[in-house]
């Protein structure tokens, strides 16, 4: 993994020289790309030159060390050459860690998706319990939420809500949340106290912006039609409604929440090229953790990954066997502990990787 060290601070170097360069100064896109890279880099060269610069002390102690008889320049190199190889090894762990390959959407905004699934009107109440969760989560990130579509059944709960996160790395910490939720708990309506299992999925994408994917306008099929529902005569008078059909994946999109048939068709952009893309890169990714323990980022998204149990207050991780007995303050939007374990978690499945038998 050390080969690789040089090769990051020539890159370094690299971007730096560009950064000057007016051609890409000139070019937004470019200049955006490579500052960007430049301060991701910027942290792993401080390191590795200090890895380079620790091991060149230790090199030359030993060398004081090899020549003195000084009992106490000696004794002074000694522990001089204690400290170092303390750093070193520090060192080693640190760019260990940063080595690690970067997930490239890790930086993005989010598009979820949350729909009630199994169980009925229960399992449409809960989705509108875990809607309150991220929101809550969010808030507390500094984070914007955006709900962008909603299907809202008579008693308050969701078919089906989608919204958009916006913030500082929103993707890097909900893209764990892929998957089927259960709740465990015993309805308004039981009059038995019998505990209903229900199940909300949870779909998480990265926001594509043009600049990462570009969907050719010949592929998408535009209808345009009247909003249907109650609340407003706009309904009836107006063809506001969008609805967008990717041709080559067959992905539909459809979007009536505002009056204006140009912000609905925006809003059912946003959502189509985050659904294409997401398609293209699953496909991508399946190739990839075919051969990986853990599929926690972007696993099966029928997979159960956790259980709210009401009864015992409990949640339950099931992807790393994590049990928390706190299901209040974790709906309230309090999901670090789960999110930084499920972090841990696959980090040190990558680190394994990367330390295979053959570093």
């Amino acid at each position: 993994m050390f080969e690789q060290l040089d090769s990051l601070i020539f890159r370094y170097d690299e971007v730096n020289e560009l950064l000057s360069d007016p051609s890409v100064i000139s070019d937004t896109n470019r200049l955006r790309e490579l500052t960007i890279e430049e301060s991701d880099l910027r942290p792993k060269v401080e390191k590795i030159k200090r890895y380079k610069q620790v091991n060149e002390e230790i090199g030359e102690t030993e060398e004081i060390l090899s020549e003195n008889t000084d009992d106490e320049m000696a004794e002074l190199a000694k522990e001089e050459l204690s400290s170092l190889k303390s750093e070193r090894e520090e060192l080693e762990s640190q760019i260990k860690i940063m080595m690690i390959p970067e997930d490239p959407n890790d930086k993005k905004n989010i598009i979820m998706e949350i729909r009630g699934a199994a169980g009925g009107d229960e399992a449409q109440l809960f989705a509108g319990d875990l809607l309150d969760m991220y929101t809550h989560y969010a808030t507390n990130q500094g984070w914007k939420v955006e709900v962008i579509d909603a299907n809202i059944t008579g008693i308050g709960g969701y078919k089906e809500v989608t919204l958009m996160i916006s913030g500082d790395k929103v993707y890097s910490k909900l893209k764990y949340e892929n998957g089927a939720h259960r709740v465990q708990r015993v309805p308004e309506t039981e009059s038995q106290g019998r505990v209903h299992t229900s199940t909300a999925t949870v779909i998480v994408m990265p926001e594509a912006e043009e600049i990462d994917f570009d969907i050719d306008d010949n592929d998408i099929r535009v209808d345009i039609y009247h909003a249907s529902g109650a609340g407003g005569q706009h309904v009836n008078k107006t063809a506001s409604a969008v609805r967008l059909t990717h041709i080559p994946t067959n992905t539909v999109v459809a979007m009536q929440d505002e009056r204006s048939q140009l912000k609905n068709r925006e809003k059912a952009m946003k959502i189509l090229r985050a659904r294409v893309f997401d398609k293209v890169q699953e496909e991508q990714q399946s190739e990839i953790d075919a051969d990986r323990k853990l599929k926690i980022g972007t696993g099966d998204r029928s997979e159960r990954i956790r259980t709210y149990n009401f009864p015992q207050s409990r949640v339950t991780d099931h992807r790393i066997g994590l049990t928390i007995q706190q299901l209040e303050s974790i709906l309230s939007g309090n999901l670090d502990d789960i999110i930084d374990a499920l972090i841990v978690y696959d980090q040190t499945q990558l680190l394994e990787e990367l330390n295979g038998p053959n570093s």
